[in-house]
């Protein structure tokens, strides 16, 4: 997963087809206990790029997009957002999947 480097590079990504942003820290404990299944999420979906976006350091960008809760995911389409699945709770490979297979096309 690409770990996002500036908010030049955020609109580019945005812009892109198909791209998943996943909010995330260091520190934050349901962060890490998703990690160990992001690889074989980002394998089961092969059309979408992925993006880790450290809340801590993108924290403007985060206020702006409401992500308010981390691990979070943000989901974009030439520019257009096409879901969210935001909220500070913990996230299962499954709910992320399901999150992911409700995208529109």
């Amino acid at each position: 997963m690409e770990l996002l480097q500036s908010t030049e590079q955020f609109e580019q990504y945005k812009n892109a087809e198909r791209v998943i942003f996943m909010f995330s820290a260091d520190w934050c404990g349901d962060c890490r206990f998703i990690d160990p299944s992001l690889p074989a999420i980002e394998a089961n979906y092969p059309d979408y790029s992925f993006v880790k976006i450290d809340r801590d350091q993108f924290i403007d960008l985060c206020v702006e997009l409401d992500i308010f809760g981390i691990p979070s995911f943000v989901a974009y389409n030439n520019g257009q957002e096409i879901g969210r699945f935001v909220s500070k709770d913990r996230k299962t490979q499954e709910e992320i999947e399901a999150f992911i297979d409700g995208l529109e096309k």
